[in-house]
């Protein structure tokens, strides 16, 4: 039972990093809110408010996909999936994170290392006047997120591994206790 308590541990990481998008959503609302008020109310436009607006949208979408992994809301030909066994499933779904999943997210996210660490000690802003700085922020969410991703991944190929092995019944999305 040492995998399903793993899987469980892995689950809650990605639990948290769903409720980190969340947040970090509303306040994405806000900011647009205000942005469209100060625009169209006071003829007063921030480019820092808008450029914030992309990055706090980059942000919500690269942490919502190790959510979506854990929930099952990823992309997959449900047409023919939908009609297979949980067994079946299972391993298709370890096929898909050993093969896809795995290398691509490590491909990304240790690349995405350095591609932060250069904006952070070329000091990059940016180029527009009144525009947010410390660039390195947005561009160390990627990496982040990519690992983030990948963690989720695992919990994924155990959770279809338990499945696979017998180890748990549950072959749909459990939704998260609280």
């Amino acid at each position: 039972m040492f995998l399903v308590r793993l899987e469980q541990a892995i689950n809650s990481f990605s639990d948290l990093i769903g409720k980190i998008a969340a947040v970090l959503f509303v306040i994405m609302l806000f900011n647009v809110f205000i942005d469209v008020v100060m625009r169209y109310v006071f003829n007063d436009v921030s480019i820092g408010m808008q450029e914030l607006e992309w990055h706090l949208y980059a942000s919500v979408f690269l942490l919502g996909v190790p959510y979506a992994l854990r929930v099952g809301g990823h992309v997959r030909v449900d047409l023919v999936y939908e009609r297979l066994s949980g067994k079946t499933k299972a391993l298709i779904d370890m096929l898909g994170c050993l093969v896809f999943l795995f290398p691509f997210c490590a491909l990304v996210g240790w690349y995405g290392i350095d591609f932060a660490r250069e904006s952070f000690e070329l000091g990059e802003t940016s180029g527009d006047p009144g525009g947010l700085p410390y660039r390195w922020i947005i561009k160390s969410v990627i990496p982040f997120a990519f690992f983030a991703m990948l963690i989720s991944g695992i919990g994924l190929f155990l959770k279809s591994l338990n499945i696979f092995l017998g180890n748990t019944k549950e072959d749909h999305y459990q939704p998260p206790q609280h």
